[in-house]
Order: structure tokens, then C-alpha cells, then sequence
């Protein structure tokens, strides 16, 4: 009886030493889940309150950002460099109408000017579960201190930045400086932040990310594709190898796959918000996922 007994609480042993290993392996080693825009399924996109939001989630590895720059050179957390119609309020509570929205432009605005719209307190009809509240858009910098204020608060490794360079050709000197500037104000304050070896550039702009091999050839950089028209064409566009190759989810295949990492590149898919997806995604080999959903992280 007793070796009977004993050969039991073996395979039970066993079973759970199983099962807890599956639990473990759900997310490859090294796996990069990034928050994008913080997390904006569930609180306003691109503030303090996103970011720290998807800070409560312990997978969660990086934070996902754009950067847009004032008139007075500050570097803005804001998805576009204009205050959007879907989410933003003036200063007296109206909401941004489309026909204004682009008029209202970040480049030509000090940043005591920006500050003063809300971003927040109408919510996203597009996000049910986003949480509604009064909110700005932050400076990079209130960003990176409050989010390690955060971690150092609750004992949380520090997250990884991702920050896209929101630039493309039509808005040089328009909405954005041009690209070598922009770089160059970026990367200024990743320095005095000190954030340098945590933070990996974005953009689909391949003139900002050549703009940033020429300032800074050893920071991490990822190439933000929405097209198919094959890795190898892509890098010989961009004249370099980034780090990491972040395309639409969508385009993502196995051979895909295969050739981000036959070119040395890391392949982080945007953005994947069905518990699903994720696991097809991670089925296919893919290094980490965007997602603006950390609570749909399958566990």
C-alpha cells in the first residue's frame, strides 16, 4: 500500500510540476509585450494614466508611444501633432470638431497652450472599456518620471519606451520638424532622462529612423511596416538593419517570420487586441506583440 501510495503522490507531483510549466511557457522567454499607448483599451491613450495603467499588468515588458514636438521644442506625448476630434476638449469644455482638428496644431502651439486641452474626459467610442477622465497630453519626460516613480513605488522592473517618430514628408515644417531635428530633439531628451539603453525608436517614416542612424547608430531601432511588399525590398529602402521589424498583424505569416529573423531583426506585430490572435501570433514564432489590451495577455 505504501509503494502504491507513494507511486501516486509521484504522478501527482509530476502532473502539477506539468501543469505548472505550461502556465509558465504561455509566454516564450524574452517575449516583449508592449502597451500601446500605454494601455488604450482601458484608460486615455498616450497620458500618465495609460502608462501607469499597463504598468499594473506584470507582463507587460515595453511601452508603446508617439512623440510629436511644440512650437517651443518640447517632445509631446501625442499620437498626432494636432488635437484630435475623436478625443479632445478646449480648454472651455468644447469638443474638437474635425473641420478645426488639424488646425489645431502642436507645432505651432507652446506647450502652457497644449496642456490647457483635455484629451481624456470624452472617452473613445471605439474603446467601450477605456475608463473616462480628465487628462493632458504629457511631456516625454513627466512620462518617464512617473513611470519610474511607479516602479520604484511598487517594487516593478523597469519597462522598456518604444517611441514612435510621428513624421512623414507632406508635414516638414508644417507639423514636424524635419526629420534630422526631430531625431536630434528625441534623442536629447532620452539622454537626459537616461533612458538610452531601455528605449528602442520607431517609426514608418524611414527618413526619422536614418535621421537617428546618423545621431545614434547603437540605439535600438524598429521599422514600422503597413505594407507587403517584402522584407528584403524594405531594408534596401532604408539603407540599414534595424533591431526589430514591427509590421501590421495581419501580414504576419510563417515565411514572414522566417525572413525578419533570416535578416537578424526581432518581429513585434501591431496591434493585436483578441486573446487569439496572440496565441497565433506566438504560435508562428513572432519576438513580442502590441496590443492595446494588457488585461487580454492569454495567462
Amino acid at each position: 500500500m505504501y509503494r502504491i501510495l507513494l507511486a501516486f503522490s509521484t504522478i501527482l507531483a509530476c502532473a502539477s510540476c506539468n501543469s505548472s510549466n505550461m502556465q509558465q511557457n504561455t509566454t516564450p522567454k524574452n517575449f516583449d509585450w508592449q502597451g500601446h499607448r500605454g494601455a488604450r483599451g482601458l484608460a486615455p491613450e498616450n497620458t500618465v494614466a495609460s502608462f501607469l495603467k499597463a504598468l499594473e499588468y506584470p507582463e507587460v515588458t515595453t511601452l508603446e508611444l508617439d512623440v510629436a514636438i511644440s512650437a517651443d521644442s518640447q517632445v509631446v506625448v501625442s499620437h498626432e501633432p494636432w488635437m484630435s476630434e475623436t478625443i479632445c476638449s478646449h480648454p472651455d469644455g468644447r469638443a474638437v470638431v474635425a473641420t478645426e482638428a488639424q488646425s489645431l496644431n502642436l507645432h505651432r502651439m507652446r506647450y502652457l497652450e497644449i496642456q490647457g486641452f483635455d484629451c481624456g474626459k470624452r472617452g473613445h467610442e471605439r474603446f467601450p472599456e477605456q475608463q473616462k477622465m480628465a487628462t493632458k497630453k504629457p511631456l516625454l519626460s513627466e512620462v518617464i518620471a512617473a513611470v519610474d516613480a511607479y516602479c520604484k513605488k511598487h517594487r516593478r522592473p523597469l519597462p522598456r519606451f518604444n517611441i514612435e517618430i510621428k513624421s512623414q514628408p507632406e508635414w516638414d515644417g508644417v507639423y514636424t520638424p524635419a526629420p534630422d531635428e526631430f531625431a536630434r530633439l528625441v534623442l536629447a531628451e532620452i539622454d537626459a532622462a537616461g533612458i538610452r539603453k531601455r528605449t528602442c525608436i520607431q517609426s514608418f517614416d524611414k527618413r526619422a529612423l536614418q535621421a537617428v542612424q546618423r545621431l545614434a547608430p547603437k540605439i535600438t531601432m524598429a521599422l514600422l511596416i503597413e505594407n507587403g511588399d517584402g522584407v528584403e525590398a524594405q531594408l534596401a529602402s532604408l539603407g540599414f538593419t534595424p533591431n526589430v521589424y514591427s509590421p501590421y498583424y495581419q501580414l504576419v505569416t510563417a515565411h514572414l517570420v522566417q525572413a525578419a529573423h533570416g535578416a537578424g531583426m526581432r518581429i513585434i506585430p501591431w496591434t493585436v487586441n483578441e486573446t487569439e490572435t496572440m496565441k497565433s501570433l506566438m504560435a508562428l514564432g513572432v519576438d513580442g506583440i502590441i496590443t492595446d489590451y494588457p488585461d487580454r495577455i492569454p495567462r
